[in-house]
């Protein structure tokens, strides 16, 4: 009987903002991480280890979002956050007291806020970083590196300068941040073209995750199909992500679409009077989410409570939708069981299979109860026969992998991240294309330099970084939030045009200079050289 594996791959996306000039708006958004995927799948990852239920697992913690968990400002304001969000709970306790049910939730949810609190300050000690690289310390937790910035490499293949400084500044934030060298390597969507593997070799890196597309449809057929790895020509090990598990759980009638779950699109930031939702949003300021719902996904349209049903059939029902999540769990391991199970069938001599499920924990957070999922699912799989591995451990079974050339591919868009490159935002191509030229052509002009130069490079360094995040081309085109991304892209642009001028001229002001790095903390090892030829 082969050995029957399961990996779990989970990232967590976050673009950079500035703790110091950032709208209430954005940092919101990066403490909602925090409360919806770190916080959640720590104390997952601690209660599994408390009950003594095997597992393993592989994260992905892109530097941009550790270098704001490591940020001291970051970590204060997430607190006085969470504070700010209690006394919203206590005036939402008061407006509910006639109606137990809603009174019920909002109470739910302040105790949550609470929890929240006393495990980031008591718990982790404000340093969330360091308990991710403790779970590694223990094995259950692999960390997989990415790049420095989420660019979509397949648009950058004939740069060979531009992947090599974004993997190279990714293997030194894992270093700078866990103190460890990772075998795996996170492309960010999955994102594969002919060549990044030559990359990701020449810097050691023993294997990465794509697409199923990428694996399949490559040059000769894979002899498992995705369930078992194999290896690019140069023997960079690839595994394939189980496409179908994702849909499960996120398609149009995937668990996360069940009607009792929790509706965060209907959260009172939207609909409340300004005055009712002090501290958290301040009068006149843009809307957001303020964590506060109360209402289940029967009605999926308006964000106005005078679409509530009067039979109560729209209100949120806590032990209703925990009850689902242990049924859908169950269902979710019972078809990876029977999947696993037809592999064999026709894959006799194979001595392991395995399916790996690639999980965006942001994703997973507009799906209140998901993390009680995957907590459930684990729960279950450990169980029955299914070994929890983590993705270094699937290559440990096979003694030889068949080679491949994968075929182009992406985990967005149609398959081939389309939505990178679309009619609302292809604009951006084209100046972050010639601001890249332009770095590369700059650290060779400018290779010993020291000073006030350096700083100048290291800082255009950083800025064409921030400018190449795919996360601004998501926002722009899914119309998330297309104002604020295209006005931090422009701004990256902007200044590193301020920088190759200022080389140009060889002026600079110095108090923009500084003014900048401030504002633009991350990455402080920065080298400029790294966007060199490598000879």
């Amino acid at each position: 009987m082969a050995l029957k594996e399961i990996a779990f791959v989970c990232t967590v996306h976050q673009d950079y903002v500035s703790p110091i000039s950032a709208s209430d708006r954005e940092m919101a958004r990066c403490f909602e991480t925090i409360s919806n995927s770190c916080l959640p799948i720590l104390n997952m990852c601690a209660s599994l280890e408390h009950d003594g239920v095997p597992f393993k697992l592989s994260l992905v913690l892109p530097p941009v979002l550790c270098t704001l968990l490591s940020d001291p400002l970051v970590r204060d304001r997430y607190v006085a956050w969470l504070d700010a969000c209690s006394a919203l709970g206590a005036k939402e306790c008061a407006r509910h007291r006639g109606d137990k049910n809603m009174l019920a939730q909002a109470e739910r949810i302040v105790e949550k806020i609470q929890r929240d609190k006393a495990c980031f300050v008591t718990q982790y000690g404000k340093d969330i970083v360091a308990a991710f690289a403790g779970y590694q310390k223990k094995g259950y937790v692999e960390l997989l590196a990415t790049t420095g910035t989420p660019l979509f490499m397949p648009h950058y293949a004939d740069m060979e300068e531009i992947l090599n400084a974004q993997v190279e500044t990714g293997l030194k934030a894992h270093r700078y941040f866990f103190g460890t060298v990772p075998d795996g390597f996170w492309l960010p969507e999955m994102g594969y073209a002919a060549g990044i593997e030559r990359v990701l070799y020449s810097y050691g890196i023993s294997y990465t995750v794509l697409d199923a597309q990428s694996v399949l449809f490559s040059d000769v057929e894979p002899k498992g199909g995705i369930f078992t790895p194999v290896r690019c020509s140069n023997s960079l090990g690839v595994l394939a992500r189980a496409q179908e598990l994702d849909d499960a759980v996120f398609g149009q009638s995937g668990y996360a679409a069940h009607a009792c779950y929790c509706n965060q699109a209907r959260d009172i930031g939207f609909y409340l009077p300004s005055s009712a939702l002090t501290p958290v949003i301040k009068d006149g300021r843009s809307r957001f989410p303020v964590g506060y719902s109360y209402w289940n996904r029967v009605n999926m349209q308006p964000q106005v409570p005078a679409v509530h049903d009067p039979a109560g059939t729209d209100v949120y029902d806590v032990e209703q939708a925990l009850t689902q999540c242990q049924t859908d769990a169950a269902h979710f391991v019972s078809m990876i069981r029977e999947k696993l199970s037809r592999a064999e069938q026709l894959l006799p001599g194979a001595p392991a299979l395995s399916l790996v499920c690639v999980y965006d924990l942001s994703r997973m957070q507009k799906w209140t109860e998901g993390m009680v999922w995957f907590e459930q699912v684990i729960r279950a799989a450990a169980q029955h026969e299914l070994t929890l591995s983590c993705g270094t451990d699937l290559f440990l079974h096979t003694s030889s992998l068949q080679k491949i050339n994968p075929y182009y591919g992406a985990s967005c868009g149609e398959g081939f991240g389309e939505n990178l490159l679309s009619s609302k935002n292809a604009w951006m191509l084209r100046y972050i294309r010639k601001a890249c030229a332009r770095m590369i052509d700059l650290a060779e002009r400018f290779p010993h330099d020291t000073g006030i130069k350096a700083r100048l490079l290291n800082l255009g360094a950083k800025e064409v970084m921030l400018a190449q995040s795919l996360r601004l081309a998501e926002m722009i085109d899914d119309r998330s939030d297309p104002d604020a991304a295209a006005e931090q892209f422009s701004d990256a642009i902007r200044a590193f045009t301020t920088v190759f001028d200022s080389l140009g001229s060889n002026t600079v002001s110095t108090e923009w200079l500084t003014d900048v790095e401030l504002r633009h903390s991350i990455f402080p090892w920065m080298n400029y050289r790294i966007f060199g030829k490598k000879r």
